[in-house]
């Protein structure tokens, strides 16, 4: 199981915020490349990048600095989300050198955009469903539709996507531990590899992620407490690989 840091971009900062609200940020430094090299260093084998800007403005803010990180390490994978709502801009980021693109809020109100994208650009789409009680929010969490995640999840797992990041919002920056009993639930009845976000707190976290690893669990995306010292990247993967045979 991997574990994942996560660079969340705002106003070109590296950032954390609590609950998905942007007046709740606490910057981590300017230099996007640098944190990307931190985590490199400790051994990171995929990076989750977020554009928060693009999230609330449904077009990529921070593109330079997600470009300037691809081509700084070309053979590591990435993942990118936020403001991800056209071809073009999909083909703009793996032309950059992504390796995949998180299909949000576009993929909650238009479905349909979903398997046209993973038929122009199989292998590299991602959805990214964030869920509040079951049900799936959308627009920088701003809004809580009447869909369930594990719905959504089955749809999608036909239409040829690659995995779910799957975030529950009221655990997302609140160091509160993650909700593997939803994780592994939707990896099971969605079909769909999922990758954990929200709430990963601790070595603890990343051991009961483990032993649901079987249900597909392939990785756990971890921020604040890596940047506030909760967890050390490097041991959790170490941890990781122990406890799943080395798998990603």
């Amino acid at each position: 199981m991997l574990v994942i840091p996560a660079i969340d971009l705002k106003d070109g900062q590296c950032v954390r915020l609590k609950q998905g609200r942007m007046e709740d940020a606490t910057s981590y430094g300017d230099d996007p490349v640098a944190m990307a090299a931190r985590w490199v260093e400790a051994g990171a084998r995929r990076l989750h990048l977020v554009d928060l800007n693009g999230a609330f403005e449904g077009k990529p803010v921070n593109g330079d600095a997600v470009t300037a990180i691809a081509r700084a390490y070309p053979d590591l994978p990435i993942q990118i989300g936020g403001g991800i709502r056209s071809a073009d801009t999909i083909e703009h980021y793996l032309n950059a050198g992504v390796s995949y693109v998180i299909i949000g809020t576009k993929a909650v109100k238009e479905p349909a955009f979903v398997g046209e994208m993973c038929r122009a650009f199989p292998g590299h789409v991602i959805v990214g469903l964030d869920a509040k009680d079951g049900y799936v929010a959308t627009d920088g969490w701003a809004e809580v539709s009447t869909m369930k995640a594990t719905e959504l999840a089955k749809r999608f797992a036909n239409d040829g996507v690659s995995s779910i990041v799957y975030t529950d919002i009221a655990r997302d920056g609140m160091m509160q531990g993650v909700n593997v009993e939803a994780t592994a639930q939707l990896a099971r009845e969605g079909g769909l590899p999922v990758i954990a976000s929200g709430g990963v707190t601790n070595l603890d976290d990343i051991k009961t992620l483990c032993a649901a690893a079987d249900s597909g669990i392939l990785g756990a995306i971890t921020g604040r407490a890596i940047y506030e010292g909760s967890l050390d990247l490097a041991e959790a993967q170490r941890l990781s690989d122990q406890l799943t045979g080395g798998g990603s």
